[in-house]
């Protein structure tokens, strides 16, 4: 009798198991991202779609959300890379609570670098708070662009670093 209730069990347990496998393969949004613009070498000039007293010292994300179809549009002002890379592109993870947007460069073709804007866009992003992680190549010990959002509040906003060595920060 014992036996009989044992099974009983180890097959709700497998049922009740299943049902939630289930549910959490229709629920959850799936996050992915890509480029899908970029501007030409700005040579160290000011950035068109920033404030005019911001010069190429900064770096700057501006985001907005569009909760409808679950996309962040960010755009990467001011991003630092090679004068003629043979293509610009980005990989983007859901890490915990953490987007993080990784951004590459292939074929480095000059010995130069300049700044560009990147614009991209990001699926499977839901209504909550979130800390967005930028990993630039040309970078190094600057201030890293790191900082929060919160979709449930906020649909749009920037955070921006200063920037002061090469690329950057040659109109300083």
């Amino acid at each position: 009798m014992k036996t009989k209730q044992f099974g009983i069990l180890i097959i709700l347990a497998l049922g009740i198991h299943a049902i939630q496998c289930d549910n959490e393969s229709n629920n959850p949004l799936s996050l992915s991202g890509e480029m899908v613009n970029h501007s030409a070498c700005k040579n160290g000039l000011k950035s068109a779609s920033i404030d005019s007293t911001a010069y190429d010292s900064v770096s700057c994300i501006e985001y907005s959300f569009d909760q409808g179809n679950n996309k962040l549009a960010v755009l990467h002002v001011n991003a630092g890379f090679n004068c003629c890379p043979e293509s610009l592109f980005c990989d983007i993870a859901l890490i915990g609570d953490t987007i993080l947007i990784r951004e590459f460069e292939s074929a480095a073709q000059c010995k130069c670098n300049c700044l560009y804007d990147l614009e991209i866009v990001i699926t499977g992003v839901e209504e909550k708070k979130y800390q967005v992680k930028v990993i630039e190549p040309y970078a190094g010990d600057q201030e890293k662009i790191i900082f929060g959002i919160d979709l449930e509040k906020i649909r749009e906003g920037s955070f921006c670093v200063v920037r002061k060595q090469y690329p950057w920060g040659l109109n300083v």
